[in-house]
C-alpha cells in the first residue's frame, strides 16, 4: 500500500507576511503627501510655487519633514519586501521601491541646503549634505520609474490592461520634471508628477494585495 501525502496548501501564516508590507507601502505615499502638504500650507515663508518639499526639512520645525522622510522611506522599504512575496520572480520591481524608501531615508539624513529665502533670514549655501540630498532625490526618482516600468509590464501580463497603462503612463510622467529642475515653475511640475507617483504607489501595492 502506497501512503501520498497530501498536498500542502498555503495558509494564511505564509501569506499574511507579504499583505501586511504591501499594505505598509500602500501607505507609504499618502501619508507623505498628507503631512507634507500638511505643513505646506501652514508653514511661514513656505511657497508650492517655488519651494519643494524637502525645504520643510529646515527651521525650527524642520524635524517633522525629516520624520516624515524616515517613516515614510522604511513603509516603502518595507513594502518592497512586499512586493518581492507578492512577485517572487520579478527582481527589478521590488528592487526599485525598495530603491525609493533608501532614497526618502537618505534625504532624512541629509537636508537640503536653505534657498529661494527659505528658511527665511536664513542665506543660501551649498553643502556636502546638501549635495547628498540631491543624490538622495536621484536614488529615489530613479528607483520610483524602475518599479512603475516593471510592474507595468507586469500588469499587462497578467491582462489588467488598466493599471499597466496607469503604470506606464506614471513612470514617463515621473521624468518629465526632470529637464525642469531649477527652472521657472519647474517645482510645480515636480509635484504634479511626484503627487500622481504617490498615488500609484499606493494604489500598485493595494492591487497587489487583491492580485
Amino acid at each position: 500500500m502506497t501512503l501520498t501525502a497530501p498536498a500542502v496548501r498555503p495558509t494564511a501564516a505564509l501569506v499574511e507576511p507579504a499583505r501586511s508590507r504591501l499594505i505598509a507601502g500602500a501607505v507609504a505615499g499618502p501619508l507623505f503627501m498628507a503631512v507634507s502638504y500638511a505643513q505646506a500650507f501652514t508653514r511661514a515663508g513656505f511657497d508650492l510655487s517655488v519651494h519643494p518639499f524637502s525645504f520643510l526639512s529646515l527651521g525650527s520645525l524642520g524635524w517633522l519633514q525629516i520624520t516624515n522622510f524616515a517613516v515614510s522611506g522604511l513603509l516603502f522599504v518595507i513594502g518592497a519586501t512586499g512586493v518581492r512575496r507578492a512577485l517572487p520572480t520579478s527582481r527589478f520591481a521590488p528592487l526599485g521601491l525598495g530603491a525609493m524608501g533608501v532614497g526618502m531615508i537618505m534625504a532624512a539624513c541629509f537636508s537640503a541646503d536653505p534657498a529661494y529665502g527659505f528658511p527665511a533670514g536664513v542665506p543660501e549655501h551649498v553643502s556636502l549634505h546638501g549635495n547628498l540630498h540631491a543624490v538622495a532625490f536621484v536614488v529615489a526618482i530613479l528607483g520610483w520609474i524602475t518599479a512603475a516600468g516593471v510592474l507595468s509590464r507586469r500588469f499587462f501580463a497578467q491582462g489588467r490592461r488598466g493599471l499597466g497603462w496607469y503604470s506606464a503612463i506614471s513612470a514617463v510622467l515621473l521624468v518629465a520634471p526632470l529637464p525642469f529642475m531649477g527652472a521657472s515653475g519647474g517645482v510645480v511640475v515636480l509635484y504634479a508628477s511626484a503627487t500622481l507617483g504617490w498615488t500609484w504607489s499606493a494604489i500598485a501595492c493595494a492591487k497587489l494585495v487583491k492580485r
